[in-house]
């Protein structure tokens, strides 16, 4: 129950600031363009509570999953008296700056969150700074099958250049309806492969079934266990179980698989120094999945704590390679190579923002919102009628028109954009329920 309630105050923090931000930028803009704003309005529906000041209702509707601005003579389709202070009065320039005004809010909000997190602290995996150097292929795997072998290095995938493993693992990501061509270099050669990335999870997120090369530094030592009675020591680098190298954990974990409860050879660095440990591994049942185990972690983490004008340039980096991600999954998803079980709505975000209010520090949450942010901002671009691009899209074809477009025209464009907004929603809301209740499937006619 707590962690319900958790989630549900963190998603209501994170889309009222989202949806706060978005319609300022609109609201703004509007009144440096002296438009009359009739309703400044967090949610829809019913009006719960409010205050009015001058012109403007300030209210909190019932339906929390948005929000507006309705401005004098916005819609097209209601009758205007033609007043100076009314939306379609003023010249299309003015009206494509106030659209466009509630998107750019959000980006700026994502670029200035994460220069935020940048600059207090922010964590994440050091291989994902890494060049996109294997250290280890999971027999069976899409890789596998691929001819990937440990010690590969990509220096291209999907068409981009020398990819990090974070380039690496959003491209597979977003690719699991179609192959994805990697160029590797092994020795001084180039190959040419073609790899299928396989749908796992709720979420159908692509997966080929290789991991990064990366020292093996002891993280946490589990008590009562091998490692720990062996003497094993945070901040150790393994580098060697039986004489065999490992440059990835997931080699130890396999290793250990094969050589079941035989005793091991454990050679670790310590302080430039190596270091010798005999254990003998101990079979654990985690949930019903039996595994043999020495009882050490390693996540080896990188910490920013960056001065302003570095911690801006990387996050305007951060939002460009996002922004560019987010448009070709939605690209994939209208060619339908990807699932639309991708996209997370209410139920999903809820979830996520739960889990990030309950890690400690306030840099989880604010890297989330950061990313709603910037995914709100994009969507709204997008050239679908009721959306701000749809109001952008059609001011533009009316600029090249040079007149406007009669309203027996938008009235058909509109209600067909409402049409496909609800069943969309729907479809979000679908997914979000079976991959939160994940035999909900079984049980439905």
């Amino acid at each position: 129950m707590e962690s319900f309630l958790i989630a549900v105050v963190a998603m209501a923090v994170v889309l009222g600031v989202m949806i706060l931000v978005h319609e300022f930028g609109h609201y703004a803009a509007a009144k440096w363009f002296g438009v009359r704003v009739d309703v400044f309005s967090i949610g829809f529906g019913k009006r719960l509570a409010g205050f009015r000041r001058g012109d403007t209702d300030y209210r909190i509707s019932a339906l929390p999953l948005g929000g507006y601005v309705k401005m004098a003579g916005e819609n097209p389709l209601e009758s205007r008296s033609g007043a100076p202070d009314e939306f379609m009065s003023h010249p299309r320039w003015q009206r494509f700056v106030i659209a466009v005004a509630g998107p750019a809010m959000n980006i700026l909000l994502a670029v200035a969150l994460l220069t935020g997190v940048f600059m207090v602290h922010y964590e994440h995996p050091l291989y994902l700074d890494e060049p996109a150097v294997v250290g280890w292929v999971v027999d069976n795997s899409p890789a596998a099958k691929a001819g990937i072998e440990q010690g590969d290095r990509i220096i291209r995938i999907d068409g981009q250049q020398d990819p990090t493993w974070e380039d690496v693992f959003l491209k597979i990501m977003i690719n699991t309806k179609q192959p994805v061509s990697v160029a590797i270099q092994r020795g001084h050669d180039m190959i040419e492969k073609q790899i299928q990335p396989e749908a796992e999870g709720s979420d159908e997120y692509g997966s080929v079934g290789f991991l990064p090369d990366q020292p093996v530094i002891v993280t946490g030592v589990e008590s009562n266990m091998p490692a720990a009675k062996a003497g094993l020591q945070i901040g150790d680098e393994v580098i060697a179980v039986n004489g065999t190298p490992v440059r990835s954990l997931y080699s130890v974990i396999h290793y250990l698989q094969q050589n079941g409860d035989q005793p091991v050879v454990v050679v670790a660095s310590r302080h430039g120094q190596h270091v010798t440990f005999n254990m003998t591994p101990v079979q654990t049942d985690d949930n019903g999945r039996k595994a043999y185990r020495l009882g050490f972690g390693s996540v080896p983490v990188h910490v920013d704590k960056l001065p302003f004008a570095k911690a801006l340039s990387r996050s305007l980096e951060e939002n460009k390679k996002y922004s560019l991600l987010m448009v070709d999954l939605i690209h994939k998803m209208v060619e339908r190579k990807v699932s639309i079980k991708q996209l997370d709505g209410p139920i999903g975000i809820a979830r996520a923002s739960g889990d990030a209010a309950r890690q400690p520090g306030w840099t989880p949450l604010l890297g989330l919102m950061a990313m709603i942010s910037l995914n709100l901002g994009i969507l709204n671009l997008l050239p679908i009628p009721i959306l701000d691009g749809g109001i952008i899209m059609l001011l533009i074809v009316e600029s090249v028109m040079r007149r406007d477009i009669s309203l027996r025209i938008k009235e058909r464009i509109y209600q067909t954009a409402f049409v496909f907004l609800v069943l969309f929603f729907v479809v979000v809301i679908y997914n979000d329920l079976m991959k939160a209740l994940p035999g909900l499937a079984q049980r439905l006619p």
